[in-house]
């Protein structure tokens, strides 16, 4: 087996674009993933994935983007039933038995019991736990939050203080659905689980437009805890300009900022160039960063909030998931994980978490979002770090010396 391995490390050249050199002797081969490789199907990106028969498998989900990226580095396609894959791309948690049976070169896109981050209900109770651990102070990250209908007396009590209005989320979704405004507690459901949060009506506004920002956090280990905040993310407007005044409280278009809802409205701006990144409903946060630094903004203190934010939140979830990964992960650097994290900014230039998404969408119905997109997900399989192990030589850990499988021409 080390006779076949050295024969293979030795015939790559350590210039190769795609190839870099890790771990404390610099011996060990991953790969580099590059964007640009989704339109140029340049043949010598491919050549590195197809010389180890790298191979994936999605499953539970649909990312052509994924796909592209993964095949033009010369990945193939395995049916999801196989467990011979380098990588797995699953819109869902991982049963433990199959966690259990993962190999060291082996990757999933998930941790176990993630949704101590991604559940809303839960992002808030580990927060709240936080706060009383370390202070409400260092922990203000958001909205004031109530989980009923368990807390619907104190909910009420708070109402009597501040009538609101309050925002109204079912505590498992995504993309908006289920989201909508009250004034009234009459006007909530009491049989369902949801959450209550009281609505910031002072949003820092864009030509008179509210928006948030998507953030793209990859999570590579909760044991150290190892995160990276992607450098560009996406401004998402609403289409119908801010009023504070209730008359418009079911509004969404006015008040939702999720590019699913807006979408739908007749006054909903797209870009067809991705070179223009200010224009329309959707816009890159560095141009968002752009426009508050030339209306005098401190952008600076802005985004060390913001990442102050994130490695709070991250840290909020970490114990229950690094305890699940202790239990079910038999190797330390099987899994990863892309969050969609969803972000407010008042007028007081403050950043509040909306929710943190699992599995955030990564559709690129406009060239910006495949512009900002495939350079976040090249950069995150690179991050990752995809070790050049043959499949035929390493799966199921049947490790046989066949010279005829290792031909020196293959390499």
């Amino acid at each position: 087996v080390r006779l076949a391995l050295s024969s293979v490390y030795s015939c790559l050249t350590r210039d190769h674009a795609c190839i870099a050199w890790t771990g404390l002797s610099r011996k060990t081969p991953v790969l580099v993933f590059f964007a640009e490789a989704i339109v140029s199907k340049d043949g010598n990106i491919r050549s590195v994935g197809e010389r180890y028969n790298l191979a994936f498998k999605i499953v539970r989900t649909e990312s052509r983007l994924v796909r592209g990226i993964l095949t033009s580095h010369g990945f193939h396609e395995i049916h999801p039933n196989s467990n011979d894959f380098n990588l797995m791309w699953t819109g869902s948690h991982l049963k433990p038995y199959l966690l259990r049976s993962l190999q060291d070169f082996q990757k999933v896109n998930h941790f176990p019991r993630s949704y101590e981050l991604t559940r809303k209900d839960r992002l808030y109770k580990n927060i709240q736990r936080m706060q009383q651990a370390h202070g409400f102070k260092n922990f203000h990250i958001v909205p004031q939050t109530y989980v009923l209908p368990s807390e619907y007396q104190e909910f009420c009590s708070s109402f009597v203080k501040d009538k609101g209005p309050w925002i109204i989320k079912p505590v498992a979704s995504s993309r908006g659905r289920g989201i909508y405004l009250v004034s009234n507690p009459n006007q909530i459901p009491v049989d369902e689980n949801i959450l209550v949060s009281r609505y910031i009506n002072n949003p820092l506004l864009i030509d008179d437009f509210k928006f948030d920002v998507r953030l793209y956090v990859l999570v590579t280990s909760y044991d150290p805890v190892t995160i990276y905040l992607y450098e560009e993310g996406l401004a998402r407007f609403a289409t119908v300009k801010y009023d504070r005044g209730t008359k418009n409280i079911k509004n969404q278009f006015m008040h939702l900022t999720n590019y699913s809802v807006n979408k739908k409205s007749s006054d909903y701006v797209s870009c067809d160039d991705p070179e223009v990144e200010d224009y329309g409903n959707k816009w890159s946060m560095s141009a968002m960063l752009r426009y508050l630094k030339q209306e005098g903004k401190d952008t600076t203190l802005l985004m060390g909030q913001v990442e102050d934010l994130v490695i709070k939140a991250v840290l909020s979830a970490e114990l229950q998931i690094a305890t699940a990964c202790q239990m079910f992960v038999p190797h330390r650097t099987n899994c990863f994980e892309l969050y969609g994290f969803d972000v407010l900014i008042d007028s007081n230039l403050k950043p509040w978490l909306l929710e943190v998404n699992l599995s955030p969408s990564l559709a690129c119905d406009a060239p910006l979002d495949l512009k900002i997109k495939a350079s976040m997900i090249s950069d995150m399989f690179s991050l990752v770090g995809e070790v050049l192990h043959s499949t035929f030589l390493l799966q199921r850990k049947k490790l046989i010396y066949r010279p005829s499988l290792l031909p020196d021409a293959e390499f």
